[in-house]
Formats: C-alpha cells, structure tokens, sequence
C-alpha cells in the first residue's frame, strides 16, 4: 500500500483529501503546518506528498525544497488555488503542478501516474 502525505492548512480540504485518497487504497497521513509536515514526512516515509503552497502565514516552496532534501526522488505534487506560482522557477521542483478544484480527477490521476512511474 503506498503512502501518501497531504500537506494542507484548510482543514475541510485535508479532510476531503484523506478520504478520498484513502477511499482510493492509500495509507494517508496529514500536515497542516510546514513544520509539522517535515516531522510526518520523517517519520511516515511517505511515496508521495501532495503540497500547499500556501500554508497560512508559512511558505510551502520552502517545504518543498526541505522535502527534497529528504528525500529527492520521493515526488512531490504541489496542489495550489494561485494559478501564477506555476511560472515561478521554485515550484520546478515539484513533479506536478495541479490547481485545487472541486473535481478531484486531476489530483488523483497525477498520485496514480507519479506512483506508477515510481515503481517502474
């Protein structure tokens, strides 16, 4: 079972993601502070996390760099609402890029192909 990390700050968006992900078959564990998503990600390993850029007051690129620090060939999916991060070089780190929608097709189908390009 693969595990996936969601780092997120709105609480009713995490809660949707957890369920939905491990609705989908994933082990699922939550952040909701760029802090707190360092220590799950040391001590969970996850496959994979899926990131918000922004987390309150807290920067998620910085969390995105010290996740690949960790761990560099783990992928990172930043899920954002602010469509013009895409075009800034720090978010090039990322493996993907998708902005939030009600519609969680496009989340689930890039953890699904990152997964899948993993164990390849």
């Amino acid at each position: 079972m693969c595990r996936v990390l969601i780092v997120e700050d709105e609480r009713n968006l995490l809660d949707l993601y957890r369920m939905e992900l491990e609705d989908e078959g994933y082990k699922v564990a939550t952040a909701e502070s760029a802090a707190i998503a360092l220590q799950v990600s040391d001590e969970f390993n996850p496959d994979l996390v899926v990131l918000d850029i922004k987390l309150g007051e807290e920067e998620g690129l910085r969390v995105l760099s010290d996740l690949k620090n960790q761990r560099r060939e783990r992928p990172v999916i930043i899920n954002t609402a602010y469509t013009h991060y895409k075009h800034d070089f720090t978010t090039w780190a990322a493996d993907a890029y998708v902005v939030k929608s009600g519609d969680m097709t496009e989340l689930k189908s890039k953890i699904r192909f990152l997964l899948a390009e993993k164990k390849d």
